[in-house]
């Protein structure tokens, strides 16, 4: 696990427990969007999920990184109902997901849940 040192002025934007979201090995876009993990944890199963589905995790870090609340059909949505609100689910693969909350006035994208597809999907 990383221990996620500071690298620019946009991770001032961290708030305990979060964690800056690991990137993966072959990450270089600019990114416009700061994305983290709500904990330790969820940063640990989002390694896992690299782990497994490398170039899958490559695109859904990428798409998180510049353009999160952009819908793709079948695969990045809102969700519905108040327990969710705000929240947005990424198929990652078929039986994986991502789940997080953008903040756009922050740029900050906070992943809470990422592996096997829970049902129901969790809440922020």
């Amino acid at each position: 696990m990383s221990d996620n040192p500071p690298e620019n002025p946009i991770v001032e934007n961290l708030e305990p427990p979060e964690v800056k979201l690991t990137a993966p090995a072959l990450f270089e876009i600019e990114s416009t969007w700061l994305v983290v993990a709500k904990n330790r944890r969820v940063n640990r199963d989002w390694e896992a999920l690299m782990q497994r589905h490398p170039e899958n995790t490559l695109r859904c870090y990428e798409d998180l990184c510049t353009a999160p609340t952009t819908r793709q059909p079948g695969r990045v949505f809102p969700l519905k109902g108040k327990l969710y609100k705000g929240a947005w689910e990424y198929e990652v693969t078929k039986g994986d997901r991502v789940f997080y909350v953008p903040d756009e006035q922050q740029l900050k994208v906070v992943v809470y849940y990422a592996g096997k597809h829970p049902s129901p999907a969790p809440t922020p």
